[in-house]
């Protein structure tokens, strides 16, 4: 049972602090890799919660195998983000308050596809062209788009 799961037996719904990395992978074309996720139904960015002893780097690899089946082998560190804008209450009733540490993938191995039942699709979008984007997701491109995040 991972980390937060296991605070949630003791605590509830109530809102949790959550460190995670998200990941950005690129195709030739400049496209996002988004995936479109199972508890809501709309498109987001691969990534997740850091686990005890992780190294956030290794949240970051661990994260895009469980849901891509790739292997990051090279890592950019992008930016850290927290606030307002990175809170998220999940169709469960989980609240959490998220610190994403944003990676870019400079290369990996391995071919895209669905490896867990957290994500129904996987699929490149161009950044002017997006599908219904979970709110943390837009958030992140939105400040791609507006050049606040440099990639």
């Amino acid at each position: 049972m991972g980390y937060i799961m296991n605070l949630r037996k003791h605590i509830g719904h109530e809102p949790l602090i959550g460190l995670g990395a998200t990941t950005l992978v690129f195709n030739d074309r400049k496209e996002l890799l988004l995936n479109l996720r199972s508890d809501t139904d709309t498109w987001g960015i691969p990534g997740g919660s850091m686990e005890l002893y992780e190294t956030i780097e290794e949240t970051a690899v661990r994260e895009l195998k469980e849901e891509t089946d790739i292997r990051a082998d090279w890592l950019e560190l992008v930016t850290i983000l927290s606030g307002k804008e990175y809170y998220f209450e999940y169709p469960n009733g989980d609240k959490m308050c998220t610190v994403i540490v944003l990676f870019k993938v400079l290369n990996y191995t391995g071919d895209i596809k669905v490896a867990d039942n957290e994500s129904k699709q996987l699929k490149f979008f161009s950044l002017d062209n997006l599908p219904s984007l979970e709110s943390r997701a837009k958030a992140i491109i939105d400040k791609i788009n507006n050049g606040v995040i440099k990639i």
